[in-house]
């Protein structure tokens, strides 16, 4: 069995990394996981970035780190990989092992690939309640978006057209006296 890991904790949002209630969740989660299997930490790579997006630098990092050393990568979740089956399976083919403290250290590739799916059935899932909630508000109602948007506008040209008319009317009053001044154009 192993005895070195690395960690690798992603959050969604901006949101949640300022909060740091998810990355502290899932280093928590990664630091149980190790200490009962007697696993040490020789690193952790830590990233704000969607799941959604396949390009993770910090994930490419990882990656690399334990694929040099010959060691695992563990994550509290596998979604905190991805939600997509195709994705996982192209990670678990470059020869990286991935232990899932949610799913205990003895699970197989064949048990990864089915979680896979379920990730991305639940992020389907997701997507349908979301776009459900939306149409629902939008029934009752409700203005999606940012109903002030116009009136932003309006008052932002506003402010723009009254510097302008400042700005041009203080350089008319300098031009205007340095001409009574005698001095010339240039």
């Amino acid at each position: 069995m192993y005895k070195l890991a690395i960690a690798y904790i992603r959050v969604s949002t901006n949101k949640q990394k300022q909060s740091g209630l998810g990355k502290a969740a899932q280093l928590s989660a990664i630091h149980n996981f190790c200490e009962l299997n007697d696993i040490e930490l020789i690193e952790t790579y830590s990233e704000t970035e969607s799941g959604k997006n396949d390009d993770r630098k910090k994930l490419q990092s990882a990656m690399s780190h334990a694929k040099k050393l010959g060691i695992p990568i563990v994550i509290s979740k596998l979604d905190r990989l991805s939600r997509s089956v195709a994705y996982i399976s192209g990670l678990m083919a470059k020869g990286v092992p991935f232990m899932v403290t949610e799913l205990g250290i003895d699970t197989d590739p064949f048990l990864l690939h089915i979680y896979a799916a379920l990730a991305q059935k639940e992020r389907e899932l997701i997507s349908q309640r979301t776009k459900a909630a939306l149409q629902a508000a939008k029934a009752r109602g409700v203005v999606l978006g940012n109903p002030k948007l116009s009136k932003a506008r309006a008052k932002a040209m506003q402010g723009i057209k009254q510097s302008a008319d400042t700005f041009a009317g203080t350089v008319l009053e300098d031009i205007t006296r340095l001409r009574a001044e005698g001095n010339s154009m240039q």
